[in-house]
């Protein structure tokens, strides 16, 4: 058999974000395999990444894409901030760590829709597999996976009194939203390991770097997937100014996320053929879905000011980071979102995030004072967008339209939401600790139905612009292009109920078994 040559390798994964990690460790595990892993950002050598409570400072720095989408009509015209990691680890290097996998019935209905092996039984031993959680292992749950699963150290006392509060308004208590239901008010559990972030670049990458069959490259920028007679052999990257050209023998893996792994299908020909037409893009394969189908859980929050006591403003103060330093512990191990809940019976539509601090602009405007803030998202949004192309240039940034809002109700849950928020808030024995709400001009149902078009942002959960069934089959391959896969969250045909991360990270453990056969 003649040499290969130092750039051809037997897969070549496209983006170390939260799948790319776990692609990476998982196949190369055989050590007969060559695995390539692109990442266009740097490594994760940067502080704060670690320190759970510091993951706004992350947001619109070198590791963050700092995306920003289409001005958005129904939320009176802004063009929203999308931050994603450009860094190994992906998203969950910068994500606030909430580990949250979903309702049964939403992977159950993934196999309603003819996707077979999605359903819930069939993806949770892949959730299983990856998890070791220190509560310890049992039906629902698994322990000596690679990612820990963690309750926080030391919970703040007004996140107590929140889950006092949100049991008075009629909410049932919920120790395990990742056990036997969903509905319910409790503390989140978070990938946090004593008390350091446990993002898929340390959990899953750092192990799996001492292998010889697994070369990782950072500030590398794939341009496009290379194709010959319908197969896909390679993908041409760009470094320090200089292209190279990195092939395949068996697979190109996309793992670039919701927004640049149909970017990179676009680029490369792989889309509608009468838009990619438009730009000048040579067509490869005609795929009408791809970019389509784009979702997100929209948020809104409402926030009050505390007196009497410290929150998370203070966490900077000379006594926490030194305690932080000396112990792990702390309100800089904390990782913001302490608790929150599933609101709407048994397939909640409500999800709420509650934080010791008044959290405003993704965290980027520092607390003015002490405060609680209580977010609620959309979980089950009508609204459907796109990511599509500006230009054919590889440089240019994509176009981002969530269309939040497009479809009646949207925005009426959500204010549904706030009007639960604020009766939360106004219960004991969380009341007592409030002297006034923060910024929010009424309470009536109009002035909160102007509050959520004002206010309402991204939780980060962006999903669904390379769905299976549409732009990939149910073993993730693309249709139409042979030896290309695409496997991280632009894969899900309908967004789950809850944070993004845990799902993707399934997602990227059964694709491995997939791919290996």
């Amino acid at each position: 058999m003649p040499e290969r040559a130092a750039h051809d390798y037997d897969h070549v994964i496209v983006g170390a974000g939260s799948a790319g990690c776990v692609l990476a460790n998982r196949l190369s595990a055989d050590p007969g395999v060559r695995v390539l892993l692109l990442e266009a950002g740097r490594d994760d050598a940067v502080r704060a990444i670690s320190v759970p409570a510091a993951f706004p400072t992350l947001f619109r720095t070198e590791i963050d894409w700092d995306h920003r989408t289409d001005a958005q009509p129904r939320l009176d015209g802004r063009s929203l901030y999308w931050p994603a990691g450009k860094v190994l680890g992906g998203g969950s290097a910068i994500n606030a760590m909430v580990y949250i996998r979903g309702n049964a019935a939403d992977y159950d209905g993934w196999a309603a829709r003819g996707l077979d092996g999605w359903s819930h039984r069939d993806v949770l031993p892949y959730f299983k597999r990856s998890e070791d959680n220190t509560r310890g292992a049992d039906a629902h749950h698994g322990t000596g996976g690679p990612l820990t699963v963690s309750d926080l150290r030391d919970r703040h006392p007004l996140t107590e009194a929140f889950l006092a509060a949100a049991e008075a308004t009629g909410l049932p208590a919920n120790p395990d939203f990742n056990g036997a239901r969903q509905e319910g008010v409790g503390p989140y559990q978070a990938t946090v390991r004593r008390g350091r972030r446990c993002g898929t670049a340390h959990a899953f990458l750092r192990p799996a770097e001492r292998r010889r069959n697994l070369t990782v490259r950072t500030r590398t920028a794939v341009r496009r997937v290379l194709t010959e007679r319908g197969r896909a052999v390679g993908v041409v990257a760009e470094h320090d100014g200089r292209e190279e050209t990195f092939r395949a023998d068996r697979e190109v893996i996309l793992a670039a996320g919701a927004i640049g792994s149909p970017r990179l299908l676009l680029l490369s020909g792989i889309g509608p053929a009468d838009g990619l037409a438009a730009l000048g893009v040579p067509v490869v394969a005609d795929s009408p879905h791809v970019g389509r189908n784009l979702q997100d859980h929209l948020t809104v929050g409402v926030a009050w000011e505390v007196t009497g006591q410290r929150t998370m403003e203070s966490a900077l103060r000379p006594v926490n980071v030194l305690r932080y330093l000396g112990a792990r512990r702390g309100p800089l191990a904390s990782h913001v979102a302490e608790a929150g809940g599933f609101a709407g019976g048994s397939l909640p539509d409500l999800q709420l995030h509650a934080a010791p601090v008044l959290f405003d602009n993704h965290g980027l405007t520092p607390p003015p004072c002490p405060g609680f803030t209580i977010g609620v998202s959309l979980l089950t949004p009508r609204s459907r967008g796109t990511i599509t192309l500006r230009s054919a240039d590889p440089a240019a940034a994509p176009v981002i339209d969530p269309c939040y809002g497009t479809e009646a109700g949207d925005l009426t849950r959500l204010a549904d939401g706030l009007e639960l928020a604020l009766e939360i808030g106004a219960s004991r024995p969380l009341a007592d600790r409030f002297s006034r709400l923060y910024a929010l001009e009424g309470t009536d149902r109009a002035a909160l139905e102007r509050w959520t078009r004002a206010r309402a942002e991204t939780i980060y959960h962006p999903v669904g612009t390379c769905a299976m069934g549409e732009v990939v089959d149910a073993a993730l391959r693309v249709r139409g292009v042979e030896g290309l896969r695409v496997c991280d969250a632009s894969v899900m045909p309908v967004i789950p109920r809850g944070n993004t991360n845990a799902p993707t990270i399934m997602i990227a453990e059964k694709g491995a078994d997939l791919i290996r056969g």
